[in-house]
């Protein structure tokens, strides 16, 4: 729903494009931040041809499957500019649990670090900083990489 990430953005000045497979997520997060754009869309699919300064998938990424992950890579680029700063949140080990949010089961996938850190290298981004369960950030284990081609 655009907080507290997109609010922060927003503040800083930075345009911001939100995507969310929930079309009630996305109508309060245009309820709260009217200005951005919010789009209605399944992100394994996204093709939005244009590229943008920077990605985040924050506690997002991690609710597709390892297959579908393993995918995003290659969208993620198609998506970046020269040098834009890709911040995604993952698991810090492989494997899929289900969680509970709002008394409901949620799924949560993981890959190997390592994995990542190849898929990342083979679709053009290089890891600048890798924290697992960052006691800092709600315990989210957090990657940040840059487009470098």
């Amino acid at each position: 729903m655009g907080e507290p990430i997109a609010h922060y953005l927003i503040d800083c000045g930075f345009r911001v494009v939100g995507v969310d497979g929930s079309p009630t997520m996305i109508e309060l997060s245009r309820a709260r931040f009217p200005a951005s754009e919010w789009l209605v869309a399944d992100m394994r699919e996204l093709e939005l041809d244009r590229r943008f300064e920077g990605i985040l998938a924050w506690d997002s990424f991690f609710h597709l499957s390892m297959d579908d992950q393993r995918g995003m890579f290659r969208r993620f680029a198609s998506h970046a500019q020269s040098g834009a700063p890709l911040m995604f949140t993952s698991g810090s080990a492989e494997g899929v649990a289900i969680g509970i949010c709002c008394e409901e089961p949620l799924y949560h996938a993981s890959l190997r670090p390592v994995e990542y850190d190849q898929l990342l290298a083979a679709n053009g981004f290089v890891v600048r900083e890798y924290t697992a369960e960052d006691p800092h950030c709600g315990e989210h284990t957090v990657w940040l990489a840059t487009y470098d081609v």
